[in-house]
């Protein structure tokens, strides 16, 4: 085992796909000579050469539709977009393409790609910087949405979406690139379904994806103080998602709360309310709490970017309220 960092995870991952198939390939905006805005390609420019590690213009809709026909024929792409913001050029090809292929070929067409990209609030980016589009994703049929907690993950799911047969989105966080975890040292592949349970509980179950896991386990650790045993539940998977892993931990634990860090309206915690709602009604002893940021295109002031989005203190507060603690 060794501890390396989320951003040198995903350089594995890349790294080890590419020397077992020379059909992978890496598109997107300064990922080759400059190794890439968060370093997750540095060095394989040098070790792979420009025809595989492809620097692409700034132009998202159109490297992402060449990548998405390079996969119709063989080559598995991973494309790299810069800012999930800038998904936003690319989301025809994405989706009346990529989504869409195989059932309008009948089966006899696979679009094989991976699309990598950061999202959500880092500090001071601002609005255009500090999207949460994880929702947009997980409502279209035809794709796979996952987003890695950590290491272990952004490896061994990179590597599982390259040699998975659907198009697969995976949504990383700004914040999380220098985020350390063991690893094994042998390679290793992470399921791109299913969620985890990464902490044990009895008393209430605080549910997160991304970034906010670690709002949750921060909480929980608060909650421990005051005699809460909170269990906390990644999704890993927005699309397909694990609705029985998150049933059985509610009737457990009777009590529920949604973290994220997107904003509210027609969320991917709006969804899993429906689902709680839907499938553990009767097991629920209190109201599920969510919580969200604020419904405003995220500030660049900082002190206003601190209250727009949520943090620790408001899982913390959100849980107290589910107990009946205020």
């Amino acid at each position: 085992m060794a501890e390396i960092a989320y951003w040198e995870a995903i350089r594995r991952a890349h790294d080890e796909e590419m020397a077992n198939d020379p059909l992978v390939i890496a598109m997107g905006e300064d990922i080759g000579v400059a190794g890439g805005t968060y370093k997750a390609t540095s060095g394989l420019y040098d070790k792979y050469g420009e025809s595989r590690i492809i620097d692409t213009p700034i132009s998202e809709n159109s490297y992402t539709g060449i990548g998405i026909g390079a996969s119709m024929v063989g080559v598995r792409p991973i494309i790299e977009i810069m800012s999930i913001n800038f998904a936003l050029l690319a989301l025809d090809t994405l989706i009346n393409a990529a989504a869409k292929i195989r059932y309008m070929s009948g089966g006899r067409v696979s679009c094989p790609i991976v699309m990598r990209t950061p999202g959500g609030t880092a500090h001071q980016l601002a609005a255009q910087h500090s999207a949460r589009l994880a929702r947009m994703f997980m409502s279209t049929s035809g794709l796979r949405v996952v987003t890695p907690r950590g290491p272990l993950d952004a490896c061994g799911m990179l590597k599982s979406a390259v040699r998975c047969n659907d198009p697969v989105i995976i949504i990383e966080h700004e914040r999380m690139y220098n985020i350390k975890e063991e690893v094994p040292d042998e390679e290793f592949f992470r399921p791109l379904e299913g969620a985890e349970i990464v902490r044990e509980g009895t008393d209430i179950t605080l549910i997160g994806y991304n970034f906010s896991v670690y709002l949750c386990l921060e909480a929980a650790k608060r909650l421990e103080s005051d005699g809460i045993s909170a269990e906390v539940l990644d999704l890993r998977a927005l699309k397909p998602l694990d609705r029985e892993t998150i049933r059985r931990s509610v009737e457990k634990t009777h009590r529920v709360l949604v973290a994220e860090e997107d904003e509210a309206p027609v969320g991917v915690g709006a969804e899993i309310m429906a689902v709680i709602t839907e499938d553990c009604f009767y097991a629920l002893d209190a109201q599920p709490v969510r919580i969200h940021a604020a419904d405003v295109p995220v500030p660049y002031n900082y002190t206003l970017e601190k209250e727009a989005i949520p943090d620790v203190e408001d899982v913390y507060q959100g849980a107290l309220k589910v107990m009946g603690k205020i």
